[in-house]
């Protein structure tokens, strides 16, 4: 198994010392989730008695609630992602462990090619360059998202005439390491967006036989000279757009 580096000494060994079975108890919880990372989000639809606690995960940090949401007769679950691979990661093993089956992510990244901005972006692939990923699939370049979970996005986009691009992704840990050079890299590659979660939520997935994909829009620009800040956190209105578009996508599957 000893690789010259740690991180490619993958071992498909599917029970570990601790495993979310040992102590999250499965829940009469439906199929379908909406991964969110955005907190005004959540604390409209707790503040309108749309969401109901259910479930709790317990941190370091806090206390991370899971909701179930109804929508038209239909029922689905809903909580605010960690950000960051590793907590989104072990946010997402929790809630499977729950019962939950079929998920779609809904969040933001930056652009890495400014024409666009104005585009909602489907992640076809996430670039590994996070470590999480390596521990729950095969070292190789790019992992992808579920193509029945991404068509069913793509339909729903279709449907209200949204403006998107499918693209690559990449899956950064290092925010403050995104340089000019790994930039034009992941450009050559096929990015059009940077993250910091999309390839270990898809490896996880993969890895526990589950099925994700993931709705982004455009929150600032890396592509030029300087960083362009955008509406960084600021555009409400598109947060709240996608996470119900995402929802009606998620309930199609």
């Amino acid at each position: 198994m000893k690789k010259e580096f740690p991180i490619l000494e993958f071992d498909n060994e599917k029970t570990a010392i601790i495993n979310p079975w040992d102590w999250v108890k499965p829940i009469d919880a439906p199929e379908h989730c909406v991964i969110i990372f955005f907190k005004e989000v959540i604390d409209k639809l707790v503040k309108e008695g749309k969401a109901k606690k259910i479930a709790e995960e317990k941190t370091e940090l806090g206390t991370h609630p899971i909701y179930l949401v109804k929508y038209q007769g239909r029922e689905f679950i809903t909580y605010l992602s960690g950000v960051t691979a590793p907590f989104a990661a072990a946010l997402l093993e929790f809630v499977i462990q729950l019962g939950c089956k079929k998920f779609i992510v809904c969040g933001s990244a930056g652009s890495l090619d400014k024409s666009c901005t104005a585009h909602i972006i489907v992640p076809k692939s996430a670039i590994r360059d996070e470590g999480v990923s390596y521990h729950y699939i095969p070292p190789s370049r790019e992992v992808e998202a579920d193509p029945e979970m991404t068509s069913a996005l793509i339909r729903t986009l279709d449907t209200y005439n949204i403006q998107y691009l499918i693209s690559k992704t990449w899956t950064t840990s290092a925010i403050y390491r995104e340089t000019p050079q790994k930039i034009k890299l992941r450009k050559e590659e096929g990015c059009l967006t940077v993250e910091m979660e999309a390839a270990a939520l898809f490896a996880v997935a993969k890895f526990r036989g589950v099925k994700i994909a993931q709705l982004l829009y455009i929150s600032d620009d890396i592509s030029g000279e300087e960083w362009d800040k955008m509406n960084i956190g600021k555009n409400i209105p598109i947060r709240e757009k996608i996470f119900w578009l995402a929802m009606e996508a998620c309930l199609k599957t």
